[in-house]
């Protein structure tokens, strides 16, 4: 007894995201330039992925935890000054942190030399937070703590306000 074969339904693969140097989007955060490489559409928003450069004595982000998501940052040049609840880490070029949900951390350049860091977020929410904040800058709202603390909210991040 033999059994025929089913004719099997063609899939297409799925398209691939080719995005060159000079393309992305870019937000514009005070003295941080990021540029959105991949913001989540072409991965299901299981991933994104942003370029940053950090300007010579950059502070950054409020310490804070994310709820649901994964960070990764690959320092591509410069130092990027990790702080993780009470630790600093300066992480050069070639380090990799990876930042899991639940842990406090921010990141800063603390030197004279610009850093360049290539950022994940996994799943991808937390790209509207930038993009919610640079609207809020283009509206003329200040960054200010609250501002920060109110729009992170919204992406199941919340200042780690123990170790402000």
């Amino acid at each position: 007894m033999t059994e025929e074969a089913e004719p099997h339904a063609s899939h297409a693969a799925p398209a691939i995201s080719v995005v060159g140097p000079g393309d992305g989007e870019t937000i514009v955060l005070g003295t941080t330039r990021m540029r959105v490489l991949e913001d989540g559409s072409h991965t299901g928003h299981r991933l994104a992925i942003a370029e940053s450069v950090l300007a010579p004595h950059t502070q950054g982000p409020p310490q804070h935890r994310h709820a649901r998501q994964d960070e990764g940052f690959y320092v591509l040049s410069g130092t990027v000054r990790f702080t993780v609840g009470d630790e600093g880490h300066d992480a050069t070029t070639g380090t990799l942190v990876i930042v899991p949900p639940g842990t406090p951390h921010t990141f800063a350049n603390p030197t004279d030399q610009p850093a360049v860091m290539l950022s994940t977020f996994t799943p991808d929410l937390y790209v509207q937070y930038f993009r919610d904040l640079q609207e809020g800058l283009a509206g003329g709202l200040p960054l200010t703590p609250e501002a920060n603390a109110a729009a992170m909210s919204r992406y199941a991040t919340e200042p780690a306000t123990d170790f402000a």
